[in-house]
């Protein structure tokens, strides 16, 4: 395959379309890959041309985050490696200020994953998840701070509410903060609720979208069907979690896996590479993270840019795929429209499109872009 890149939301920071997801690097949790595995992984994906790697702090308890800093140095590829990290999780019990999104926390955390990354700068620092406390405000700033200190060189948000990263952004361009520029957040032809919001916000305001679990936990590659007597069975490791990105058993999503399955076999693919392929082409996506507990997984999405889902079959995707807009959104479709605009059809602005201006008289055009 040949890898290609885009710049991260309006950064110029230049990521590889598939990024290498570390969450699987170490068996802690009684899954994932040893280290031989994952050493093997890594050397694949970098092999292919990825220069994208995607890790937290606590995934692991810190061993994703110690082997990637080995990884990348055993290879001298510091320069060429872009890594993104995330703070907020608590891994201190009883210490309130060793989680969330403080001031305090947020400082102590990128020392740490310094410290264990092995290296004196992290290239993208997330905000792992909204802790619902720490104002927007407070945030900004320590990671202003930590990019002018030259610690970090760019900041993202992962699993907040549409309307903090909105504010967030905000408070960046009014004050002169580092901008957000990624949003990393679950999308996959199970699970479209980002499009109402987040897509719009990304593509408008310049953070690109890096995509977590895009084979819905591994229910889009195939590997799960209805068991028998209806029991829906269960996701390998998760049977008994209640975390919600792994409630993915449903007969929207059975329907989903149905017709994916058909598509995949037309098109003589796998059905996690059209998944993956599908996402990776949706609007506002700059990266989709892929992650593997073994080498020929890995190999095989590696492979799902290396070709075109024709149209016809994009469309049945999308259909069996989406679901009513919440409100809101449900009241923004034409029927309200026609009646905003008094009963006259109107739409989106074609590129290039241009609106005259009178100036002393004279007609002169301007773009509205």
């Amino acid at each position: 395959m040949t890898m290609s890149y885009y710049t991260l939301g309006n950064s110029g920071l230049r990521v590889s379309r598939l990024a290498l997801g570390t969450m699987t690097f170490g068996t802690e949790w009684g899954w994932g890959a040893d280290r031989d595995t994952a050493r093997a992984m890594f050397d694949a994906y970098v092999e292919a041309g990825g220069n994208f790697f995607d890790t937290a702090d606590l995934y692991t308890g810190g061993t994703a985050e110690t082997w990637l800093g080995e990884f990348v140095a055993e290879r001298g590829l510091r320069d060429k490696a872009v890594i993104a990290t995330k703070f907020t999780m608590n891994s201190n019990p009883g210490n309130p200020n060793a989680g969330g999104n403080g001031r305090k926390n947020i400082m102590r955390a990128v020392d740490a994953s310094l410290k264990r990354l092995g290296t004196d700068y992290i290239d993208l620092y997330l905000m792992h998840i909204w802790d619902r406390l720490t104002p927007a405000e407070e945030v900004l700033r320590t990671l202003d701070d930590l990019v002018r200190a030259g610690k970090i060189r760019h900041i993202g948000l992962s699993d907040v509410p549409a309307w903090y990263a909105g504010r967030a952004q905000a408070i960046a361009e009014l004050r002169g903060y580092e901008p957000i520029s990624a949003l990393q957040l679950e999308y996959s032809l199970a699970e479209r609720a980002i499009e109402h919001e987040f897509v719009p916000f990304g593509t408008r305001h310049g953070a690109g979208i890096m995509v977590w679990s895009p084979l819905a936990s591994g229910l889009l590659s195939g590997k799960y069907r209805p068991a028998q007597a209806g029991n829906a069975g269960r996701l390998d490791g998760f049977r008994n979690t209640t975390h919600p990105g792994f409630q993915k058993f449903s007969e929207h999503n059975w329907a989903v896996v149905a017709e994916l399955e058909k598509v995949a076999a037309e098109l003589g693919r796998g059905m996690a590479q059209v998944a993956l392929n599908w996402v990776a082409t949706q609007p506002g996506v700059a990266t989709v993270i892929l992650g593997a507990t073994r080498l020929s997984q890995l190999q095989d999405n590696l492979a799902a840019l290396d070709f075109s889902i024709p149209p016809a079959l994009r469309q049945r995707l999308d259909k069996v795929s989406g679901t009513p807009a919440p409100f809101p959104h449900s009241y923004f479709g034409p029927e309200i429209q026609v009646r905003v605009a008094g009963g006259v059809v109107t739409g989106d602005k074609p590129s290039g499109y241009a609106l005259p201006v009178v100036v002393e008289g004279e007609a002169v055009a301007i773009s509205s872009n």
